[in-house]
């Protein structure tokens, strides 16, 4: 009887084993059940918002459910960051952000979260770049001649970012650092106030993110001497790249990416990569982002994982070299 008893046993869990395969892909298969939600950590309006709103509506047309963005508004992006690491890891709660995510951890002392092991990478949506921008009556026209200038009159001409701790603020820092010049940092809150008061010619000095840039640029409201990057920008072709100009440590692009929790069933999580990608292979999908000055990418998730933690500890290197933190 006892032998019988085992011998069931064992054949119970031999087909237990057997069925896990075939559950795994029918849990694939009837992702999502229910709605999802891409939390953007940033306000409502901006290019993230813009394009995780216009990849919520294709991705809720191609699976039948309802795909939301919620906007968690708060500390660089970490509160939003930090919802989605607490999150149930079933698929259905998705972070849509930005390089910011990685840059985080060498900014602050502590956060509630792992920017790498928390997370689990869906896609890189895409990629923007920055230059290093003046206003037209700016006496120097190339990266060389705005170096000249500065250390011929140390302090005298302020930089303006989007903000302490941001991209633009980081790559201000490296150009400082880098080139050995002395020019005050003004921090704004957003690229058009920012924009407004380069206009108005209260600041001559900026590095500003290549999308908002552009107008200005074509109608030669402003002057690009020099972008981010490892290749010239599409959109500015004609402007040369920091390491052209003989400076390194500029390379590092900025993205746009999507993530999971940590744990999500990585059938779910290539499920959703898988449809992303596909929607970002659409031409006019891309063609909304390109006019939004953002290069669309649609990786897969190996691929981000690849990027997600090479960029962690390269912005770790940068930042930790400029010296820049953000208060607790």
């Amino acid at each position: 009887m006892a032998h019988r008893s085992l011998t069931l046993a064992l054949g119970l869990a031999l087909g237990a084993l057997t069925m896990l395969p075939a559950a795994a892909q029918a849990t694939a298969a009837d992702y999502p059940t229910q709605t999802v939600t891409l939390l953007v950590p940033f306000p409502a309006g901006g290019i993230t918002d813009n394009i995780a709103r216009l990849v919520a509506q294709e991705l809720g047309t191609a699976w039948g459910k309802p795909v939301v963005v919620d906007n968690r508004v708060g500390a660089s992006g970490t509160i939003g960051a930090a919802a989605v690491a607490r999150a149930p890891k079933d698929g259905h709660t998705a972070l849509f952000t930005i390089t910011t995510h990685v840059q985080m951890p060498a900014l602050r002392r502590a956060l509630p979260y792992d920017a790498v092991k928390d997370f689990a990478a869906v896609s890189q949506i895409g990629m923007s770049t920055s230059a290093l921008v003046v206003t037209p009556d700016f006496p120097a026209t190339t990266l060389k001649e705005l170096v000249t200038v500065l250390k011929a009159e140390p302090g005298k001409y302020a930089y303006g970012s989007t903000g302490v701790a941001t991209t633009s603020h980081i790559y201000g820092e490296l150009f400082k650092k880098e080139a050995g010049v002395d020019m005050p940092h003004v921090p704004y809150k957003g690229a058009a106030p920012m924009v407004t008061d380069l206009l108005g010619g209260h600041i001559r000095v900026a590095v500003l993110d290549t999308g908002t840039a552009l107008p200005y640029l074509q109608s030669g409201k402003l002057r690009a001497l020099a972008a981010l990057g490892t290749r010239r920008s599409e959109a500015l072709p004609q402007v040369p790249t920091f390491q052209q100009a003989g400076y390194a440590g500029f390379e590092p692009y900025a993205w746009i990416g999507l993530f999971l929790p940590a744990g999500t069933p990585q059938a779910r999580i290539d499920k959703m990569s898988s449809a992303v990608a596909a929607i970002i292979a659409r031409p006019e999908v891309q063609k909304k982002m390109r006019e939004m000055n953002i290069e669309p990418v649609g990786s897969t998730a190996a691929e981000f994982s690849v990027v997600l933690r090479e960029d962690a500890g390269t912005w770790r290197r940068v930042i930790e070299g400029t010296g820049i933190r953000v208060e607790e």
